[in-house]
């Protein structure tokens, strides 16, 4: 087996491929990467077990064949030569490396040995603008159960129905939903998964780990392929299939609130720095901080004390329609949300003290984030 292929596209692809690959002394193939040459392409391709992903590099083929080789050597040889072309060629149970003055033999090992990755039927599928489907992960991904003591919580809820994507990322003490729009040919469009967090930490890492725009654009948009218990993404060159996680997501819509008898409007970054600086003061492991809504002064008064620190109050402007309310919320969470709004202004809507707080931008209805109350 022997191919040429550029420095910069093999370096790029190996960048991609091997972050899932990860120390495993019971089975010590997933330390390496599956080189697959065949007429058409040069496939690298690593496995966890849990995710798995395949990436196409261009070259010229002169003859194919198929080895695993240690993916740390070969990343960090390969990320070490000059900008220009290297030749592989293998022999026996080496492969040889030559690019410019540069030369060298690595052990590889047999390619029968690696995992197979799942097969997912490619015929059927929903596409969303990689762009879209990369902010509205980032917006809902940081709300996840960080444990899996509840399993079903350490991932992200996607709901497919017909034309649109609803994300869905929840710990309990907050959540976040997005939703999108997408295109899909499948016959039945409905559709209900749960795809674990890490899985798309490491999509979103490959999605930003291409040079420049262009070569995302050549992709345009992600295709999102699904079997009974295995998603598929494939962008460009790239193919990324994770197993799903098994299990019954909560009935989240039970605890958004369907009316309000307060609603807010505010400077998104005001509330901000209110929040920050009474945050100084509240209680260790408490993180709280209380929100006081005066609809006759339209004003809002953000306030903490420790017996321990002092005590801190600001007054804000605010538009404030319906009732007189407070909340107590724990800063930490409220701040998570106030960043993943991209609107200046934001809308609060609460009931009162006893009940999750919701925040969304001012003009639509695309985003929003929950938070549960601290009960005093």
């Amino acid at each position: 087996m022997t191919f040429i292929s550029l420095q910069e596209n093999l370096k790029q692809g190996l960048a991609i491929v091997s972050r899932i690959v990860s120390k495993n002394i019971n089975l010590p193939i997933l330390n390496n990467i599956l080189f697959k040459v065949n007429k058409s392409n040069i496939e690298l391709i690593a496995t966890n077990l849990e995710i798995g992903i395949t990436h196409q590099v261009r070259g010229k083929i002169d003859s194919e064949g198929e080895f695993t080789v240690d993916s740390k050597i070969i990343t960090d040889y390969i990320n070490l030569l000059p900008g220009d072309k290297v030749e592989c060629e293998q022999d026996g149970s080496e492969i040889k490396i030559k690019c410019q003055n540069y030369k060298t033999k690595i052990n590889i090992q047999d390619a029968s040995d690696f995992p197979l990755i799942p097969k997912v039927n490619k015929d059927s599928f929903y596409s969303v603008p990689i762009d879209d489907l990369r902010s509205a992960l980032s917006e809902v991904i940081f709300a996840v159960a960080n444990n899996e003591t509840r399993l079903e919580l350490s991932g992200v809820l996607w709901l497919f129905t017909g034309d649109s994507l609803i994300l869905v990322g929840t710990d309990s003490y907050r959540l976040a939903e997005k939703k999108i729009k997408i295109k899909s040919n499948y016959e039945s469009p409905i559709n209900k998964v749960i795809v674990p967090a890490r899985t798309l930490q490491e999509l979103i890492r490959v999605l930003s780990s291409f040079k420049d725009d262009e070569q995302l654009e050549n992709a345009g948009e992600i295709k999102i392929c699904l079997s009974d218990n295995q998603i598929l993404f494939i962008f460009g060159s790239t193919e990324l299939v994770s197993r799903l996680i098994n299990g019954g997501y909560p009935d989240y819509q039970q605890i958004i609130p369907l009316n309000y008898k307060t609603r807010a409007l505010i400077n998104k970054n005001e509330l901000m720095r209110a929040i920050k600086a009474s945050a100084i003061f509240s209680k260790a492991g408490v993180n709280d901080v209380a929100l006081d809504f005066k609809s006759e002064t339209g004003k809002i008064t953000i306030s903490s004390a420790s017996s321990q620190v002092g005590e801190s109050s600001v007054e804000l402007n605010s538009e404030i329609e319906g009732d007189n309310n407070e909340i107590i919320i724990n800063y930490r969470y409220f701040l998570d949300g106030l960043n993943n709004i991209s609107s200046d202004i934001i809308r609060l809507d609460l009931v009162n003290s006893g009940t999750p707080c919701v925040l969304r931008p001012e003009k639509t209805d695309d985003y929003l984030y929950i938070v549960m109350p601290i009960r005093q």
